[in-house]
């Protein structure tokens, strides 16, 4: 059972969580706003507010999901209260001194810094030591939160438990539950991903004191970049869809899911193919080995298929004729699968190598990910930050139903918001512009209305900021 610190550094988390999401809301609207001419800012100002939204995104909602099957995982292991405060203390740190490079340095090579970017200093020239270094502090607090995690798994768990491996028979002697499953393959690719920053991190910091005596291989500076950067972005969707298996059927009434073998071999299979499917980040990079581009062609298709398939398969299973207890909860998960296929499947078009050479670079890329990040992931987190913070605090019928009043108000923002990145794409509009051209006659409209349906999200995000937010302070606030 859960200890009051862990309920208590679970609340911060999701405080934390919330400010910083709230705070990248609003510079991706500010961002939309410029592209529509609305305000005007310099190139400078955009593309620093650029990096800031998309790390500051992709780190928040990573930490997300670890702080939930953090919590969850005390249901069958012991966690290690002491690997999740020093993440939370590196966490904090290191946002910090990401935002002193970008707000104080001005440093904006994006939140991709690919390689050789972020040596074209066009900002302080202390702002890229310590982007580094932020990189390193956050890291590190990230690694040793998940090397902390997967052990107490193992102590329990044998490896081929931990890895569901008993269940490709009938009737295993040991019965693996399938949180613990996926947070293991999860786990596995974090730990992989992280690895490999560290390794990139190491080779920027080589260049950067040599004094030009050592210079990197761009193509393997891109690799390593994208292997972090696509790896993560996509193991924080599997932390959320691990805290779901856990806490779908429990909030639904419905008899707890077991580990199958189709569940085993699918999720098995999933860790394979999401460790190769960055490759088709770089099909425009004609040097790297065709190999290579045929390995990302067929992972990206093979990733989207075990997980997604079998995920919605049991979400199907237990709603379809059946008399379940619906809640804001169940319902964010619900919709959070719906919004995490559609972008998937935005992901795969977008992964074929012919469709690819049309919306390579275009508001295609950032249609699919913001679809299964902004109405996917973050659904996800945000169904367990309210199951949470229902579990110590009373709740009423007039909350619930302000809740499904915002619900829909998230529904209506986050949908027309897609839809200016989708038809964006389709129109070929570029990304990463922070003026469009006259010949893109579409990108200025779409970008206003884009803003206008974020404005509306960002609306709902403030309603469950706050609703949750005085349930978590609560926890904070009781006898320990």
């Amino acid at each position: 059972m859960e200890s009051i610190k862990l309920r208590k550094i679970t609340s911060v988390w999701i405080l934390a969580v919330f400010v910083l999401f709230i705070v990248s809301i609003v510079l991706g609207i500010l961002m939309r706003l410029n592209q529509g001419e609305i305000i005007k800012q310099n190139s400078v100002t955009f593309y620093t507010n650029m990096t800031t939204h998309g790390l500051t995104m992709i780190g928040i909602w990573f930490v997300a999901g670890m702080a939930a099957i953090n919590y969850l995982m005390e249901r069958y292991v012991k966690t290690s209260y002491t690997a999740n405060m020093i993440a939370l203390v590196l966490t904090v740190i290191g946002v910090l001194m990401f935002w002193a490079t970008t707000f104080i340095g001005k440093f904006h090579a994006g939140w991709t810094f690919l390689y050789p970017l972020p040596f074209k200093v066009m900002w302080a020239t202390w702002a890229t030591p310590l982007f580094l270094v932020s990189l390193t502090v956050l890291g590190l607090g990230w690694l040793i939160w998940s090397i902390s995690l997967m052990t107490q798994i193992l102590r329990k768990y044998s490896i081929s438990q931990a890895f569901a491996w008993q269940h490709f028979k009938k009737n295993p002697s040991v019965e693996t539950p399938p949180f613990i499953l996926i947070s293991m393959i999860t786990l596995v690719g974090v730990i992989a991903c992280l690895l490999a920053a560290v390794v990139l991190i190491v080779l920027f910091f080589a260049e950067f004191f040599s004094n030009g005596s050592f210079v990197n291989d761009a193509l393997l500076m891109k690799n390593l970049t994208y292997f972090f950067g696509h790896t993560i972005a996509n193991e924080m969707l599997y932390l959320g869809l691990a805290v779901i298996y856990e806490l779908f059927s429990e909030v639904s009434g419905t008899p707890k899911w077991k580990t199958t073998w189709y569940v085993a071999v699918a999720w098995n299979c999933t860790l394979i193919f999401i460790l190769t499917a960055f490759f088709h980040h770089l099909y425009m990079d004609f040097v790297q080995p065709e190999g290579f581009q045929i390995i990302g062609q067929l992972a990206s298709y093979l990733a989207s298929l075990p997980a997604a398939g079998v995920t919605v398969f049991s979400v199907l299973i237990a709603v379809y004729r059946t008399k379940i207890k619906w809640s804001l909860t169940n319902l964010l998960f619900f919709i959070g699968v719906a919004g995490w296929v559609i972008g998937g499947l935005g992901a795969v078009i977008d992964a074929t190598i012919s469709n690819n050479v049309v919306l390579h670079n275009t508001l295609w890329v950032p249609a699919h990910f913001h679809t299964y990040n902004a109405m996917g992931n973050v659904l996800f987190s945000i169904a367990f930050f309210y199951w949470f913070s229902t579990q110590f605090t009373e709740n009423n019928i007039k909350s619930e139903k302000l809740t499904m009043a915002t619900l829909t108000i998230l529904l209506i923002g986050g949908i027309g918001f897609l839809l200016a990145f989708y038809v964006g794409g389709a129109d070929s509009v570029p990304r990463r512009y922070s003026t469009y051209p006259a010949e893109f006659t579409s990108a200025a409209p779409l970008a206003v209305i884009g803003a206008i349906f974020a404005t509306i999200y960002l609306i709902a995000i403030l309603i469950f900021f706050f609703n949750i937010s005085k349930r978590c302070l609560k926890v904070l606030s009781s006898p320990s």
